[in-house]
């Protein structure tokens, strides 16, 4: 089987690491070079069902290149989140659209041929335990406690995507249990495949409780441009306004839902003063000035020490900042969480959601992307086939260098994509 697979051993890791530290860039290239982290194989073992009930095998259709999948590109994810992350080989890809390709004992709602998009967390429930822990019980397979633990799914991961077994969207063939895949019919495979992220938006979006009128989100790439359609689906009256650095950023920004664009860094607090009130007060000996009666809400879909500063001095007292960007080690001054005594929230994989009436986020997404008003079209803005990962993953790394916001892979050029 035709697949990108990953090698996590700690030598090829931390080599990988070190050559991002070269000079001029000169190893920006090394995750996907010749003793890099990433490589294309013919001989990957296809993934077999599992002797349990209710297992599928899907053949991805499109499948998307995440910042976390960038991440990995260039050896900068989270040593701490490998407690998670057991395996040191693994078949990337956790953002696909897939036909079903063989189903196994106990399927009811699927059949060959059907096409899905993936909720692709696997919890207690598809690993084959019981009692499920106690998260699982309550609801909130998201954070299930037995991420690390395989049991019958052999993914020792949180999801697809991360593990070798069951494999991931880059990759010919993917399982998946019958509990994770939704029926799409014909909806288009460019939106089809935005389903895993849009998700992931929608479930930092209903972390706010809505007691305000103003929010902000940092960051135009994807998650930030779902997180603005997310917010502005879920609250149509809701000033938003998008930090971009960019005016490709700024145009896709305002084609979402954002009210504005504003600039990204300490510009943005002067900005935000003039366009909707508050004082501008100015610490000395540091670069950032605190907008008082600032912002309710701050999404920062970015996750740098710089964004995760700036969101602490816009967002109003009592107000909440949600952590949506990549996670990491970073040094932040927290000062402001204590004077404003500020809702900080972390945000990860999505599922149930109180909000939603215990419906999944990946099930409402489904719904919202089959909507052809909900505006995400044109964010899928670059295509290759899977052979042509190298050229994918260079895109997507460029991000708006590249006028890219989603880089999506064909795994099996013999399916159609649909909309196209």
């Amino acid at each position: 089987m035709r697949a990108v697979l990953a090698d996590l051993s700690t030598q090829r890791y931390l080599l990988t690491a070190a050559a991002q530290k070269l000079p001029r860039g000169a190893g920006k290239n090394a995750g996907w070079s010749r003793g890099g982290v990433l490589r294309l194989t013919e001989e990957a073992t296809e993934p077999k069902l599992p002797h349990a009930l209710g297992w599928v095998r899907l053949r991805p259709e499109l499948s998307a290149i995440c910042g976390s999948d960038v991440g990995l590109a260039h050896a900068k994810l989270s040593m701490v989140l490998s407690a998670y992350y057991i395996e040191s080989q693994q078949i990337p890809g956790h953002e696909f659209v897939a036909v079903v390709d063989q189903t196994g004992p106990g399927v009811t709602r699927l059949k060959e041929g059907d096409r899905v998009a993936v909720d692709v967390i696997i919890s207690c429930a598809q690993r084959g335990f019981s009692p499920v822990c106690r998260n699982c019980a309550a609801g909130m397979p998201n954070v299930c406690e037995r991420f690390d633990q395989p049991g019958i799914s052999g993914c020792g991961a949180p999801s697809l995507g991360f593990a070798l077994v069951p494999g991931g969207g880059w990759a010919e063939m993917v399982i998946a249990h019958e509990s994770q895949c939704f029926p799409i019919g014909k909806m288009p495979s460019k939106r089809a495949v935005l389903t895993e992220p849009a998700s992931v938006a929608l479930h930092a979006a209903l972390h706010w409780q809505g007691n305000g009128e103003r929010a902000v989100v940092i960051g135009p790439g994807a998650i930030g441009l779902l997180t603005v359609a997310a917010l502005r689906r879920l609250h149509p009256d809701l000033d938003i306004a998008v930090l971009s650095p960019n005016e490709f950023g700024s145009d896709w920004a305002m084609k979402v839902g954002a009210n504005r664009a504003l600039p990204s860094g300490p510009a943005a607090v002067e900005a935000l003063a003039a366009e909707g009130g508050g004082r501008v007060l100015r610490p000395r000996m540091t670069k950032i000035p605190l907008l008082e009666q600032g912002v309710d809400l701050v999404v920062d879909c970015v996750g740098t020490p710089d964004t995760i500063d700036l969101g602490m001095h816009i967002v109003r007292p009592k107000g909440m900042l949600v952590l949506a960007g990549t996670a990491g080690r970073q040094e932040v001054d927290w000062s402001l969480v204590w004077k404003r005594e500020l809702t900080v929230q972390g945000t990860t994989d999505p599922g149930p959601e109180p909000k939603l009436g215990g419906k999944r986020t990946s099930e409402q997404m489904v719904e919202w992307l089959g909507d052809p008003s909900y505006p995400v079209d044109g964010l899928v803005t670059h295509v290759f086939d899977l052979t042509e990962w190298k050229p994918a993953i260079e895109t997507a790394s460029k991000g708006s260098g590249a006028s890219a916001v989603r880089v999506a892979m064909r795994p099996n050029p013999d399916l159609q994509l649909v909309g196209d």
